[in-house]
């Protein structure tokens, strides 16, 4: 195993000098005390930033912060605290506290940043080994990426080819003091069990174990890169459009592919957009349950990074999971909507019938209380959406001076009369005719002026309301 020093770090130096900021993940632990200290040897300590993430799981977290917050002041760099709060929730505390730790880090890297990770060669190997054990495909057994976009920066990992001897042996040669966290030593969490009990009957067995797992890593990862291309190619065929929330596809285009395209198809889809990717069961309730659901049904999967929903022969890509509609009441009323937002597939591991649930109309909303809007401004919306207008002439909603603009969300019963169109008809059945999705049926923005409903979001203008040739007017648009 090659030995350790500073210079290890030179082959990052340019990259690291051009970053605009550093932040250093810093546990106080043999590995980051390493990283940390190796950088200040390389770089101006005043241009790294440290973040300790105290988990206060353990009885010495404070002490630990202690250690941390003497050791960056020692070195001349400048350390941010974050306490975070970890409840396993089904997910096991090691995978909870890990989430936690990331969301700190992404919120702490600033635009075009790095972030230090100070993992290495044997965590890699116990990270190929663990994911195998959780059947995880070439994507996971790749292991840890050097490199990956994180929040608004970058993470990387510049020790990754180093093994933990080395720094071991780097950091007592240099006389460093840091942190044994006693869990560690412990075989309760997973990894510390492979560590312990696993790996060393089998290191002793085959000595080179970590070069045999890497170098299967190195082809998983291969082959992960050409599943991503043959994906992007077919996402490029089909065609994705983007919507007014999300993304959709051909359900007809995607069925043509075989099963194993369709769902590499939907991991390329999903990996796109920076969401986090959904597992097994959520690829097959797409493929088995959502794709062959009948044409009026509104089927919805779940996943941990946003929802597969399927209307008008395309499969739709959303962002996260659709917040309730708030009307504006009491704390109460908005759990109500929570409630009746919440689909009987809420658990991503669900593999009962109920995992593909069809989305039923909500009931109208109680209590809401109108917005006051001033069309020169945009008026953001409860629910993340936001309506806006453009001042117009000859078309759009007419600008009725001195007239009250409200914004109302539906109750259930409203008719309209679209301009140009004879005789009024249900609202629930005009924006079916209009195409909208239905799950934004019950969140479009209802535009009424001096109490009369007038316009309905960006989709059409009642009758009676559109400003004539030559009229000032407003052109409206409703998007998140």
């Amino acid at each position: 195993m090659a030995p350790f020093d500073e210079q290890t770090l030179s082959p990052w130096l340019p990259e690291l000098s051009r970053a605009p900021s550093l932040l250093v993940g810093f546990s106080g632990g043999l590995d980051s005390t390493v990283l940390l200290h190796a950088l200040c040897r390389l770089l101006p300590p005043h241009k790294i930033h440290a973040l300790h993430v105290n988990h206060g799981l353990s009885p010495n977290a404070a002490a630990w912060q202690a250690h941390c917050e003497r050791a960056c002041h020692s070195l001349g760099v400048r350390l941010k605290v974050e306490k975070v709060v970890v409840a396993a929730a089904g997910k096991g505390l090691e995978e909870a506290a890990r989430e936690q730790r990331y969301r700190a880090f992404a919120r702490h890297l600033g635009d075009g940043g790095l972030l230090l990770l100070a993992h290495h060669r044997d965590d890699q190997v116990e990270t190929v080994l663990f994911r195998l054990l959780r059947g995880s495909g070439p994507r996971g057994l790749a292991g840890m990426p050097v490199r990956r976009p994180l929040g608004r920066g970058e993470l990387l990992r510049p020790l990754l080819a180093t093994g933990r001897e080395a720094l071991g042996a780097w950091a007592s040669a240099e006389g460093l003091d840091w942190i044994d966290d006693e869990s560690n030593a412990g075989t309760a969490f997973d990894r510390n069990f492979l560590r312990h009990q696993v790996l060393p009957p089998l290191v002793a067995r085959w000595p080179d174990l970590d070069r045999r797992i890497l170098r299967s890593a190195g082809d998983c990862g291969d082959s992960d890169q050409l599943l991503r291309e043959v994906g992007a190619e077919d996402l490029l065929r089909l065609g994705e459009r983007s919507e007014r929330l999300g993304w959709s596809i051909p359900v007809a285009g995607l069925c043509e592919l075989s099963p194993r395209r369709r769902a590499n198809l939907l991991r390329t889809w999903v990996a796109r957009h920076g969401l986090p990717l959904p597992g097994h069961r959520q690829l097959a309730a797409v493929l088995d349950d959502l794709l062959p659901a009948r044409d009026d049904a509104a089927p919805l999967v779940r996943f941990g990074g946003g929802e597969f929903r399927r209307h008008g022969g395309r499969l739709f890509l959303l962002p996260g999971h659709l917040p309730p509609v708030v009307d504006n009441a009491d704390e109460e009323g908005c759990a109500r909507s929570l409630l009746r937002d919440r689909p009987p597939t809420a658990s991503a591991a669900d593999t009962s019938p109920h995992r593909l649930a069809s989305l039923q109309e909500r009931p109208p909303a109680e209590g809401a209380v109108p917005l006051r809007w001033r069309p020169d401004d945009p008026l953001a919306l409860p629910d993340g959406f936001t309506l806006a207008a453009t001042v117009t002439s000859g078309g759009g909603l007419r600008a009725t001076p001195g007239g009250e603009f409200e914004v109302r969300f539906r109750r259930g019963g409203e008719r309209c009369k679209p301009a140009g169109r004879a005789g009024s008809r249900p609202l629930k059945k005009l924006l079916q005719e209009y195409g909208l999705e239905p799950w934004l049926r019950d969140r479009i923005p209802l535009v009424f002026v001096d109490g009369e409903l007038a316009a309905v979001g960006d989709l059409f203008v009642c009758a009676g309301f559109e400003a004539g040739a030559g009229e000032p007017g407003f052109t409206l648009s409703w998007e998140q």
